[in-house]
């Protein structure tokens, strides 16, 4: 069995920062790429970034030049930091990975899901 487990998550006033965390653990063969998405009440789950094990990332508009996503692949773990927030960073933070366990076959997990929440 394969758990991610988010942590970091909070409330915030707008312009602060915050780092949330995720840590891959169980029976790892390999883990593909690793991100973060965001769902907001009454929306639908948006991707916020990916980062792929060689380093390559990819953000939403949304949060290019205040979020940076980074991976420490030793303690498959991914971080996202998130600088100058505003009300509508307001969101659950998932953290997805794909991973494959015992064979070479990849699926895709999910953590439960960390709030953050940023005041105006």
């Amino acid at each position: 069995q394969v758990q991610l487990v988010e942590s970091g998550g909070g409330l915030v006033q707008a312009g602060g920062s915050l780092r949330i965390s995720c840590a891959a653990s169980g029976i790892i063969l390999s883990i593909d790429a690793m991100g973060w998405y965001r769902q907001a009440p009454g929306v639908q789950r948006e991707l916020v970034a990916t980062a792929s094990t060689g380093g390559s990332t990819n953000y939403a508009d949304s949060v290019k030049g205040r979020f940076t996503i980074s991976r420490d692949n030793a303690k498959n773990t991914v971080y996202l930091q998130m600088n100058n927030l505003t009300p509508e960073d307001t969101a659950i933070y998932y953290c997805n990975a794909r991973i494959a366990t015992t064979t070479w076959r990849f699926s895709d997990y999910w953590g439960q899901g960390t709030q953050v929440t940023v005041s105006s």
